[in-house]
């Protein structure tokens, strides 16, 4: 299935006192490069967030910067090509992802709507999934800013996808940066 990439990278960071946490390094990668780089078989990685020089994606803000994922997910939106089926959406702040992550995920889909990573709790990865175009333009509301994503897209027919080790993990704290540096 041919599909695009929005990677979520904007964000407060209140609990890393609002530090640029897609540039966090992390094995001596930022976290931005790690979810670009998972997303390298897509036909075109867009980005949400302040524009970072270095990357070779399509940048883009909500129209009121800070309005929360399910807007930064819109904006992204607007820029998947019209032919791509799929999309892939990352937050930028997991270090464990990967190609394989991505991969499964979109291979996942199979006749539903998306599919999610799940962690080891049980608990869905909104920020790691992949969707339907289609199915996710039609489960956005008219009014995207500071709408909750697990009330925009728990809907959908959703395949859950169990997390390998590491891969659901992310960075909000500066205890969740120090145990993966």
């Amino acid at each position: 299935m041919r599909y695009a990439g929005i990677v979520v990278a904007g964000g407060a960071a209140r609990r890393l006192s609002g530090v640029d946490k897609p540039a966090l390094s992390v094995g001596g990668k930022p976290l931005l490069a790690r979810a670009i780089h998972a997303l390298d078989g897509a036909e075109r990685v867009v980005a949400v967030g302040p524009r970072r020089p270095g990357f070779d994606v399509v940048w883009t803000r909500e129209p009121v910067p800070g309005t929360g994922p399910v807007a930064a997910l819109a904006a992204g939106l607007a820029f998947v090509p019209d032919d791509v089926e799929a999309v892939a959406v990352l937050a930028a702040d997991l270090p464990g992802v990967r190609r394989s992550t991505v991969d499964r995920l979109v291979a996942a889909i199979g006749d539903g709507d998306g599919a999610v990573l799940v962690d080891a709790t049980g608990a869905r990865q909104w920020l790691l999934g992949a969707w339907r175009v289609a199915a996710l333009k039609a489960a956005l509301p008219a009014e995207p800013e500071n709408a909750g994503l697990r009330r925009t897209l728990s809907g959908l027919r959703i395949a859950d996808v169990p997390a390998e080790r590491g891969e659901a993990d992310d960075i909000d704290t500066p205890e969740d940066l120090e145990r993966h540096r």
